[in-house]
């Protein structure tokens, strides 16, 4: 549920705020650590009954230690650039097909057993990966063929006036009869002769 959550309101807030999956992990990287190094020790004393703190780290363990925080680095700028690239529900397909690479090259190259769970597990997870890419694809069709139905009616409803009276397609519409203008000479009124003018 947490990392539904977390998947969530990463997707919103590189939206909301228009930020790249770098610079998010970039801000929340320092809160990420602080909150680990803090609650970390704590949850390993109570999870194994050993501190931390008290154990004999030799080079080898803390070769170790570098390259899992590298890969964990990965793993963390890799989410962010999927689900800020895609949804955190293609982010979670993804996760299910990690899992069937796993489960596949530890038979392949581990050879390690394989139950009727495990097969039964990989085909639905591939089965809903492959319905999930189909919707996705006919989803994408959908919104270009709606795009560019718009533009193609926007093209259409869009026309030049001074072009069109140019060619002499105008339609006029709105037409009223010029005032009348006054001969000085005779006091009386004179119509001109083109008695009707656009507005």
């Amino acid at each position: 549920m947490c990392k539904i959550i977390i998947d969530t309101m990463t997707n919103t807030i590189q939206k909301k705020f228009v930020v790249s999956s770098t610079q998010l992990l970039y801000q929340s990287c320092p809160y990420q650590a602080m909150t680990l190094f803090i609650v970390g020790p704590f949850l390993d004393r109570l999870l194994t009954n050993q501190n931390v703190f008290a154990f004999k780290y030799t080079s080898q363990v803390l070769v170790f230690i570098v390259l899992s925080c590298l890969i964990s680095v990965s793993v963390n700028f890799s989410t962010f650039l999927v689900i800020g690239k895609t949804s955190p529900v293609t982010y979670q397909v993804l996760g299910h097909l990690k899992t069937c690479l796993v489960l596949a090259f530890g038979y392949v190259l581990l050879h390690d057993p394989f139950s009727w769970r495990n097969i039964f597990g990989i085909v639905v997870a591939m089965v809903g990966m492959v319905l999930y890419s189909y919707y996705c694809i006919l989803e994408s069709q959908q919104k270009g063929s709606e795009a560019l139905a718009q533009k193609s009616q926007a093209k259409e409803g869009e026309s030049d006036p001074l072009m069109s009276v140019e060619n002499g397609t105008e339609v006029l519409k709105d037409v009223v009869p010029k005032a009348p203008v006054w001969d000085s000479d005779k006091y009386s009124p004179v119509w001109n002769s083109d008695k009707y003018s656009r507005v």
